[in-house]
């Protein structure tokens, strides 16, 4: 049972201390079986843990980053920010991810009896990002950190880069587990690509047996 959701990337090339775990918890098996994942913008309706409801949501969240003439190809790593509004999370309402600095990865998977099952998010990547004329940067020049307010543990969406032209497992939830991070994406800036405007989509997709 898979649910996808998109995410654009874009980069403008100019011319010339609370204590807290990683958020993932146990959810009671019930009826019927779900899986839900949100990245950035969801359509969740209420909080999870007082009785809320999955719903779907056609915004497609964009991460981004416009690089100053002067600085590009530098090898200093720019970061990028997103246009998702969302920092809080969709379980109990506390502001997990900052905005817009941040965007939010997470969801749910939930069968009716207990189990060892796990569900896979992967995400499908282009080989590169393109601008208007044709030019082309690498996807794998993307990279992110991860960790969300509070956070000192280990992530169910780890750190990683996208690998171009391909698909790539970017996190995973145990059987009857809610689990979240806050991604923060860089671009790795060590070419120097033609001026322009560069874009590309990412398909997001949870998979569940």
């Amino acid at each position: 049972m898979p649910m996808t959701r998109r995410i654009w990337s874009t980069l403008v090339l100019a011319a010339g201390p609370m204590a807290a775990w990683a958020f993932t918890v146990a959810i009671a098996p019930a009826s019927p079986q779900e899986v839900y994942l949100q990245v950035g913008v969801g359509g969740f309706v209420g909080n999870y843990n007082v009785g809320g409801t999955p719903g779907a949501n056609a915004t497609i969240n964009k991460a981004s980053v416009s690089v100053a003439a002067s600085a590009v190809g530098n090898g200093t790593a720019q970061a990028m920010t997103t246009d998702s509004s969302i920092g809080a999370s969709p379980y109990d309402g506390y502001i997990y991810c900052s905005t817009p600095a941040q965007m939010y990865i997470g969801g749910f998977y939930r069968k009716t009896t207990a189990g060892s099952n796990t569900a896979t998010v992967t995400a499908t990547v282009p080989a590169s990002l393109v601008n208007a004329s044709g030019d082309q940067i690498p996807f794998s020049r993307i990279s992110w950190t991860t960790g969300g307010n509070g956070d000192n543990g280990g992530e169910p969406f780890p750190a990683g880069t996208f690998v171009g032209g391909g698909v790539q497992t970017v996190g995973s939830m145990a059987q009857n587990q809610w689990a979240e991070s806050c991604w923060t994406f860089r671009y790795a800036n060590t070419t120097l690509p033609p001026q322009g405007t560069y874009t590309g989509r990412v398909l997001y997709t949870l998979s569940a047996p």
